[in-house]
C-alpha cells in the first residue's frame, strides 16, 4: 500500500513490493524499529521494510535491492544505512504509521513508501521532486500517473507491484472448473470448492481485498477510453466514488455471508502469514498477493502444485490491479545531495535491468524488460495488452489503495455495505472542500 507494506511481511527487506504491503491504519505498540549503522565520512539512511517470516531464507526481492545499493554505494564513495521497521501482528503500529512518523520529522534520507503514504506526504511538502534525476526521463506512464502529485514526481518504484490471484490450478482441474473471469464466475468456483469439503475457499489477510474491490469499481473507468473524464466527474464531485465502488461491496459482503471468506480470520491476519499455509497445503485454493510473491521462497514461489497467477474478476474478464510504491527523498533530508544521487543511480536503467532480471518483475522503466516466469504469464499477458486497474492515482481526489483498504477492514468487522458508502462519500465531501 494502508497502501503497500508489513501486509506482505515476508518479503523483503527493502523490496519494492513490500511496499504495497501494510499501508493503512495504525494501532498502539512501537513495534521493532531496528537501526543498521556503519560510521562513515558519508552516509545516506534508507527506511524500509524488515523480513520477518523467514528472516533466512533465500529472499529474492532483497536481494535484487541490496544490489542497486552496492552499485550506488561503489559509485558514489558512501554507505547507505538502513533503519528498518515492521510490525509484529495486527495490534502493532503499520509500517505506515511508523514512516509517515520518521518523514514528518525528518528523520531519514530516502524512504520506501506505500501509494497512500506517498501521497499523504507529498500534499504535506514533506517530498522532494525527483523530475529532475536523470533516471526520471524512462519511467512508464502508469507509474507517472501514480507518483505525480501536483506537477511534481514525488517517487519512483523499482518495481511496478501487479497484483493477481494466485490459484492452484490443480484443484480446479480436479472439479473441472474453468479460470473464473466475472463475479459471477468466481462465485460459481468458490460454491463448488465448498460443496466437496473445501472449508475456505479463499485465504484472505487485513491488506488485500480491496483488490477485488478495486478491479470491479474501476475496469470501465481504466479501459473503456474516457479515464480523464470519469476522474474529473468524480474530482468534482458529479460522479460519486460509492457507486464506482459498491458492486465490489457487495461482492466481499457475498463471499463472506456464504462463507467463502472468513471474515474474522482476514481481520486480524498479517500478509501471506494468515493464508500462506493452507495455500501452500492445498487446503485453499485461492489466494491474492503481488507479482514477487510467486518468485520469492518466502511467500510462494515453490508450491508442491500447478500454480498460475491470474487477474481478479470484473466484468471485463480478468483484471490485474496495479498500486504504486516508490523511494522517496525527504524534503528536508540532512543528506539530500547524496540522496538524490543515490536514488539516481538505484533507479537507473543500469541497475533497474539488474533488479528485474534478479527478482524477474515488472521493470518502472519503458527501457528494460524481462521474462516471467509461466506462472504469472496469464497476468503478464492482460498487462501487456494494457488491460489493468490502477489501485492509485494521484489525479483523484480521493486516495484509493489506503482508503479502500480501511473500508474493506470496516466490511470485515461487521458493518455493512450501505455503512462503507457512506464513508466513500464523506471522504468525497471532504475532498471537495479542499
Amino acid at each position: 500500500m494502508r497502501k503497500q507494506i508489513n501486509r506482505m511481511a515476508a518479503l523483503c527487506l527493502a523490496g519494492m513490493t513490500v511496499l504495497t504491503l501494510t499501508a493503512c491504519g495504525g494501532n498502539k505498540s512501537d513495534g521493532r524499529l531496528i537501526t543498521f549503522e556503519d560510521e562513515e565520512e558519508r552516509t545516506v539512511t534508507l527506511f524500509s521494510p524488515m523480513e520477518k517470516t523467514m528472516p533466512d531464507a533465500d529472499n529474492v526481492a532483497r536481494s535484487a535491492s541490496e544490489k542497486t545499493v552496492t552499485m550506488a554505494e561503489e559509485r558514489l564513495g558512501l554507505t547507505v544505512d538502513y533503519i528498518t521497521y515492521t510490525a509484529e501482528d495486527h495490534q502493532d503500529k503499520t509500517y505506515d504509521d511508523v514512516a509517515l512518523d520518521r518523514a514528518r520529522n525528518d528523520m531519514d534520507d530516502l524512504y520506501l513508501l506505500n501509494p497512500d503514504t506517498i501521497q499523504t506526504l507529498a500534499a504535506e511538502g514533506k517530498l522532494m521532486d525527483l523530475s529532475g534525476l536523470d533516471s526520471a526521463e524512462n519511467l512508464r506512464d502508469v507509474v507517472k500517473a501514480a507518483n505525480v502529485v501536483d506537477g511534481k514526481l514525488v517517487a519512483i518504484p523499482q518495481e511496478v507491484v501487479a497484483y493477481g490471484l494466485f490459484v492452484n490450478k490443480d484443484l480446479f482441474d480436479q472439479y473441472q472448473l474453468e479460470l473464473p473471469e466475472t463475479p459471477e464466475e468466481f462465485l460459481e468456483c468458490c460454491r463448488v470448492f465448498k460443496e466437496n469439503g473445501i472449508e475456505t475457499p479463499v485465504g484472505a489477510n487485513r491488506w488485500w481485498l480491496e483488490t477485488f474491490v478495486l478491479a470491479q469499481a474501476y475496469a470501465d473507468l481504466y479501459n473503456g477510453g474516457n479515464t480523464e473524464a470519469e476522474i474529473a466527474a468524480l474530482n468534482s464531485g458529479e460522479k460519486k466514488y460509492s457507486d464506482y465502488m459498491r458492486p465490489g461491496f457487495e461482492f466481499l459482503k457475498e463471499l463472506i455471508d456464504m462463507g467463502y471468506i472468513d471474515a474474522q480470520k482476514a481481520y486480524v491476519s498479517e500478509a501471506i502469514e494468515g493464508e500462506g499455509a493452507d495455500f501452500l497445503a492445498q487446503k485453499t485454493p485461492i489466494v491474492m498477493a503481488y507479482w514477487s510473491a510467486a518468485n520469492s521462497e518466502t511467500a510462494y514461489g515453490k508450491p508442491d502444485f500447478n500454480m498460475l497467477v491470474i487477474g481478479f474478476p470484473s466484468s471485463r474478464g480478468q483484471m490485474p490491479v496495479m498500486p504504486m510504491t516508490g523511494i522517496a527523498v525527504g524534503a528536508n533530508a540532512k543528506h539530500a545531495e547524496d540522496a538524490m544521487r543515490t536514488l539516481d543511480i538505484m533507479v537507473s536503467d543500469e541497475a533497474l535491468q539488474v533488479y528485474a532480471e534478479t527478482n524477474k518483475v515488472i521493470s518502472p522503466s519503458k527501457n528494460v524488460e524481462v521474462e516471467c516466469i509461466p506462472a504469472l504469464k496469464p497476468l503478464n499477458d492482460r498487462i501487456n495488452e494494457n488491460v489493468y486497474v490502477l489501485g492509485s492515482n494521484a489525479s483523484m481526489k480521493v486516495e484509493q489503495w489506503g482508503n479502500t483498504c480501511i473500508i474493506v477492514r470496516r466490511l470485515l468487522n461487521g458493518a455493512t455495505v450501505d455503512e462503507c458508502m457512506a464513508e466513500f462519500d464523506r471522504l468525497q465531501e471532504e475532498s471537495l472542500l479542499q
